[in-house]
């Protein structure tokens, strides 16, 4: 039996917690709670110590250490994943691998996979958002607009990115996201670059609708690519690091505007022109990139554009799938080119435990995100001109990375996500409240400090996307 010693590196087999959801599994739920767990591994033979792995010994069950049933590859019929899974043939219930060997594959992951999810969420981000950098040059006043329409076209974008997201997310299911992603990329920047040709309210309308119906469903698209590559307690960190780039956009896009609004005039274009068009033709290039870049799962890398090896080594992807499966043994139900069926749609619609996350989901950003749509326009109201405005935002998403980053940490530090996400209303309110009764005649400084601290709220995506 493999044990942890001064001179042998931890090596890291089947946990006991996880044979005990197997087990579970095998009797149809009927262990439920850690006695259970421990009642399986007493009667199994397995120590309860962690340094110690589940072993295939025969020594073991000859001296009645452990039972025949007990075996790992006797246990594999009720966790192994499904034929056409895509790590199946990796797939090895004895599979034992150290510790370093885990952490260095996974600074590979994050190096490969997190990585480019960062960057296309940039390109997601910059999309969605530039017309916030629109607005504090002449964007409403050259289409004659106002700003109920402005109102009405973004809440046509997100309607729309609501309603496709479900759709978006089964289709990803059936296609694969690694295929449907960069098709969603592509056909976003395509539109995005159409609004350089805006000519009045209708069309304005019509370019905000396409926007939210083709975005909708990439984030949970991408959090799809990334579960087939980290375990669950690995995920929180890295959607820091994903919501992270989203935040990063807002700055980097702030430079970027800086300098394209510069542009107005050229070519008979105004500065907002320029804004659609290039950062357009910038996401589509990601896009493109994405679609020969992203490999379809652990065992899949190998490619004409990845190499014809692949990334990872036989021994790397033995250790990708199983330790994948070991986590969760309900990701190897399905392959990742399988549709989600109306019956698997139902019954995860019923799964009530998850409501009130979709409750949260729909209501918590309501304090921050008027001050979020609307910080060029009220920076604009304080007398500040358009370079002045979009350099003015960069404070707020510092502050906000700052908070994304140190709340996600401190909910796995504690393990407490309650806390966490009541912390973004308790930060909020006392700021919207103060912006209430500031007197009229007080400095602009004093109302930008706030508006900046309303928008650099505690953001706990990353917590409850879990």
């Amino acid at each position: 039996m493999a044990q942890t010693t001064d001179e042998t590196p931890p090596v890291v087999g089947p946990p006991k917690t996880f044979a005990a959801r197997v087990l579970r599994r095998a009797r149809g739920g009927l262990a439920t709670n850690s006695s259970d767990d421990d009642a399986f591994v007493r009667q199994s033979g397995q120590s309860t110590s962690s340094s110690e792995s589940l072993s295939v010994d025969d020594e073991e069950v000859k001296h009645g250490t452990r039972r025949e049933s007990s075996r790992p590859d006797d246990l594999a019929k009720f966790y192994a994943p499904i034929d056409d899974y895509e790590g199946r043939h990796r797939f090895d219930p004895t599979a034992e691998w150290t510790e370093g060997e885990e952490k260095r594959l996974i600074r590979r992951l994050d190096y490969k996979i997190c990585s480019w999810a960062c960057v296309m969420f940039f390109a997601l981000q910059l999309d969605r958002g530039n017309i916030n950098q629109a607005l504090s040059e002449t964007f409403l006043e050259d289409l004659n607009l106002n700003t109920n329409n402005y109102n009405y076209g973004q809440t046509i974008f997100y309607v729309s990115f609501l309603l496709a997201e479900l759709p978006s997310q089964l289709i990803s299911k059936k296609l694969g996201p690694d295929n449907w992603i960069p098709i969603q990329m592509i056909s976003w920047s395509i539109v995005a670059c159409c609004q350089s040709r805006l000519t009045g309210v209708t069309s304005f309308y019509v370019t905000r609708c396409l926007l939210g119906v083709i975005e909708g469903g990439f984030i949970p698209d991408v959090i799809l690519y990334l579960s087939y590559f980290y375990k669950s307690k690995e995920l929180p960190i890295r959607l820091s690091f994903f919501w992270g780039a989203y935040i990063l956009t807002f700055i980097i896009s702030a430079f970027l505007a800086t300098g394209i609004l510069r542009l107005r005039g050229y070519l008979g274009w105004s500065g907002w022109q320029w804004l659609f068009a290039l950062e357009g033709a910038l996401t589509a290039l990601i896009g493109l990139i994405s679609w020969v870049y992203l490999p379809p799962s652990p065992t899949q890398t190998a490619s004409r554009f990845r190499g014809k090896d692949g990334w990872f080594s036989e021994r790397e992807e033995i250790i990708m799938v199983n330790r994948i499966i070991r986590d969760d043994p309900g990701k190897g139900d399905m392959h990742n080119r399988q549709a989600v069926t109306p019956k698997r749609l139902w019954r995860a619609f019923k799964d009530y435990d998850l409501w009130p996350i979709y409750l949260l989901g729909l209501t918590w950003l309501i304090p921050s995100s008027p001050m979020t749509s609307y910080l060029t326009l009220i920076l604009r109201g304080l007398k500040f001109d358009t370079f002045e405005t979009n350099l003015l935002t960069i404070p707020a998403y510092i502050l906000f990375l700052a908070n994304l980053i140190f709340w996600t940490w401190l909910s796995e530090k504690v393990n407490n996500r309650f806390l966490m996400v009541v912390m973004g209303q308790i930060w909020t309110f006392p700021l919207l409240l103060a912006l209430e009764v500031l007197p009229e005649d007080k400095s602009q400084w004093a109302r930008y400090a706030l508006s900046i601290m309303v928008v650099g709220h505690p953001y706990v995506h990353a917590i409850i996307g879990k």
